[in-house]
């Protein structure tokens, strides 16, 4: 019996939009991945405090957004395990947990330029597949392009950043269509991002 293939986007998703979605939506249907978790990370501890949400809102966020995908699903996986959370102890971790899933990385080609900086990149390299999506403004190098655990992809790319609707947010700009209406309702009820 094959190990289903469960691709692993993380992210702070502070809020998740449409960007995120897509790719994700585009690496469990397009790609051999059975499904895809948004890995929503922690409280980053070099992150500053202030510009991050609670983390529960995040990961309610991305429930909100994902709602009715059935390859889509948001994790919490991270919450629980020593901070600052580094991608081979979740993978590890992951593996302990789900026997029958083989775990891929997905990650930006922004991200796979500066692996080499990672917590055990030789590891990550050797043990796990990584699914790579464009970034406009990198590319990553052509052994790197080239490894055997790397598959590039052809995701549609969007210039739209977390940072942008936060901003918005702030200025009083709506964000309809940049995220899930329901993702939109639940940042107007709690009053997120607009101090």
């Amino acid at each position: 019996m094959s190990k289903s293939k469960v691709g692993l986007f993380f992210g702070s998703f502070n809020p998740v939009h449409i960007g995120h979605l897509i790719i994700a939506n585009y690496m469990a249907n397009y790609t051999s991945l059975d499904e895809v978790w948004f890995v929503v990370s922690p409280q980053n501890p070099f992150k500053e405090k202030k510009s991050l949400g609670n983390m529960y809102d995040r990961l309610e966020m991305v429930n909100l957004a994902i709602d009715g995908a059935e390859k889509l699903r948001a994790s919490d996986i991270e919450f629980n395990l020593p901070q600052p959370s580094y991608t081979i102890d979740t993978l590890v971790h992951l593996a302990e947990k789900y026997p029958s899933k083989e775990f891929i990385l997905i990650m930006g080609e922004d991200n796979l330029q500066g692996l080499s900086k990672w917590k055990n990149a030789e590891i990550l390299l050797r043990d796990y597949k990584i699914v790579v999506y464009p970034r406009p403004g990198y590319e990553a190098t052509e052994d790197l392009k080239n490894h055997p655990s790397i598959s590039m992809t052809d995701t549609p790319v969007m210039e739209l950043s977390s940072t942008f609707l936060r901003n918005a947010i702030k200025e009083g700009r709506s964000i309809k269509f940049y995220t899930p209406d329901a993702v939109v309702d639940f940042i107007d009820k709690k009053g997120l991002y607009s101090a």
